[in-house]
């Protein structure tokens, strides 16, 4: 079980912690050595674990963080998980940990919340990795993600489980036949798109073995819509834009536009790899880029 954390105990050592931010107990994991990042998984809702970096934990002090309705967390008061939510408890364990200038990596829609941090609180961060992300959370994201699904479908025609991706993207996400109504069914959808998340995902599973994603269900949930657009080029701290050719989440053009509009910004652009590089045939690009972006 995870030992509550007080100011008065190391906030990094190694292992399970939890502390509290606004009243609300918000669960994260230490791993590794060297500077200090948290890693704020997407989803939303999705718990952490498939982002688990070993790799990353030889060269740096990796705190995974159990967003809010996730995991170890309790569930975000009145149903709120707007990014500016996720971001006030991202700040919230930042101030915990009491370091300077700490590292975030925010993947999908962990991304979303990076990018607000940094936009919230200049100078706070050492560095921004914007992982398989966007510069918004809405109906255009969606409406390119659907795109992008019909394209999948189309580049692996024989595959069955790229068909039975488009169809649970359609039936949840444009024709709203299907719905989520519980863990059970969103486990389900999830399991159905993930290969679409994939440039190859029967060769990422015979390379890395079964992946699947776990998710924490709150009926009371309430994402709300994020727009940063107007706002990230106001952003000073030195961000890499970690991208997918095959992202259907978020695909090329949405890290382009990122890199275009955020000052400090250049591009890791994974060719053979979609929405999880960090598990794909580029894993060890992937790591070996934001090393040398942390360290250097």
């Amino acid at each position: 079980m995870p030992h509550r954390t007080h100011r008065s105990q190391a906030a990094l050592t190694t292992g399970q912690h939890v502390i509290e931010v606004d009243g609300v107990c918000q669960a994260y994991e230490v791993a590794g050595n060297g500077p200090v990042c948290l890693v704020h998984s997407g989803g939303p809702g999705i718990d952490s674990g498939y982002l688990r970096m070993p790799l990353l934990e030889r060269h740096m002090t990796m705190v995974y963080l159990d967003p809010v309705g996730t995991g170890q967390s309790d569930f975000a008061p009145g149903g709120d998980y707007s990014v500016p939510a996720y971001a006030r408890f991202s700040e919230g364990v930042l101030k915990h940990l009491d370091v300077d200038r700490p590292f975030f990596i925010g993947h999908s829609h962990g991304g979303f919340v990076g990018l607000e941090v940094a936009l919230r609180n200049p100078g706070l961060l050492g560095g921004l990795v914007a992982y398989s992300t966007a510069p918004l959370y809405g109906p255009a994201l969606f409406e390119e993600a659907t795109r992008q699904m019909d394209a999948f479908a189309a580049r692996w025609p024989d595959r069955p489980e790229a068909a039975e991706a488009a169809r649970a993207w359609d039936a949840a996400m444009v024709s709203r036949t299907a719905t989520i109504t519980d863990r059970r069914s969103h486990r389900e959808f999830l399991r159905a798109i993930l290969p679409a998340c994939f440039a190859d995902f029967r060769r990422t599973v015979a390379d890395r073995g079964p992946i699947t994603l776990e998710v924490t269900y709150d009926p009371a949930r309430e994402n709300g819509e994020w727009d940063g657009r107007g706002l990230i080029d106001r952003i000073g701290t030195p961000t890499l834009v970690v991208s997918g050719a095959c992202d259907f989440v978020c695909p090329r053009p949405w890290s382009e536009e990122l890199v275009a509009r955020i000052p400090a910004a250049r591009m890791l652009a994974l060719d053979h790899s979609g929405h999880f590089g960090h598990l794909e045939s580029e894993q060890d690009t992937f790591v070996r880029e934001v090393v040398a972006f942390v360290t250097g």
